[in-house]
């Protein structure tokens, strides 16, 4: 690793420990309270367990991680800095499965990739940072202003492809989404697109509304190619804590969710709620985000991201 690359990955972390603060902070005060010149017994293993649940790691997963770090140090004295270690260890153990990159297809052109989640999330960002880091990748990437309801995120895209020099395709504000992506899809096929990036609404009416507007971009999109969207990446808001596992569950059983970007880790975040939607759903993690420049999107690391929420001092 060159000089530059590892300025580069130290700054990448500190931000990330920034973005963790809120988490990270909680963890190792709790930490350091329940274990300094205590042995590991059940009681603390308890406290342990119940640290881990009010830093959003869940219940399942928080009961297991606190059993797995007393297998070996039982009825032990072990300090704050063996514990935050251990736990890195642990999390690391859950994260790295589903810490995978976006990989673009390069057997279909264009890869279509339909981008969901809920108003607030940073899904146009997201798709915005992701035009641009494809673009400079050169690649010809166009965008479709799918969320037609808010004109502020037709306007957003519109911002992105300006900066990227890819095509945005956009319809009248409230207009038909599915009709949108459509007219999408035969453009980016017309003219050899590599990457076609999908925004979509994320509040309706209500939330039945909001899964039917998807079922219906769905079933259009697949008249011009059944196997499309290739991907399906729900953007998740870190700071909405245990909620984000239920619109993982809602917005999987309809579109069939190929990956999670997490967005928000900006110091209010609950980043520990990640843990728990890779115990149990056990999808890719592609990418998460510190801030809203372009940089701030990042390939996820497991080991990096563990460390960093768990106050285990630095990267590896």
């Amino acid at each position: 690793m060159s000089d530059s690359e590892k300025k580069e990955k130290k700054g990448w972390f500190r931000r990330l420990t920034d973005g963790l603060k809120r988490s990270s902070n909680s963890l190792t005060t709790g930490i350091t309270e329940i274990f300094t010149k205590r042995k590991l017994d059940d009681d603390v293993v308890e406290e342990l367990e119940e640290l881990l649940i009010t830093s959003d790691l869940g219940v399942t997963t928080a009961a297991r991680i606190a059993s797995n770090i007393a297998k070996t140090r039982y009825d032990k004295e072990i300090s704050p800095e063996e514990i935050k270690e251990a736990l890195a260890d642990e999390v690391t153990a859950i994260l790295d499965p589903v810490a995978k990159p976006f990989e673009l297809k390069t057997d279909v052109k264009p890869h279509v990739v339909l981008v969901v989640g809920v108003n607030g999330s940073g899904k146009t960002t997201t798709i915005g940072k992701l035009a641009k880091q494809y673009s400079d990748a050169g690649k010809k990437v166009m965008m479709a202003a799918g969320d037609t309801f808010r004109a502020a995120a037709v306007e957003q895209l519109g911002i992105w492809g300006e900066r990227t020099g890819s095509r945005v395709i956009t319809t009248k504000v409230g207009g038909d989404a599915a009709g949108l992506a459509f007219s999408a899809l035969e453009e980016a096929r017309k003219d050899g697109t590599d990457l076609l990036l999908i925004d979509t609404a994320g509040r309706l009416q209500n939330k039945t509304d909001l899964m039917a507007e998807l079922e219906k971009i769905l079933r259009v999109i697949k008249k011009l190619d059944p196997d499309a969207p290739h991907s399906c990446l729900l953007v998740l808001d870190a700071t909405t804590g245990q909620n984000a596992l239920n619109q993982v569950e809602i917005f999987g059983k309809v579109c069939d969710v190929t990956g999670l970007v997490m967005t928000k880790l900006d110091g209010t975040a609950r980043g520990g709620v990640l843990v728990a939607i890779a115990d149990k759903f056990g999808l890719p993690v592609h990418a998460i985000g510190v801030g809203e420049g372009v940089d701030d999107l990042q390939p996820f690391t497991a080991r990096d991201f563990a460390r960093a929420l768990s106050g285990a001092d630095k990267s590896e």
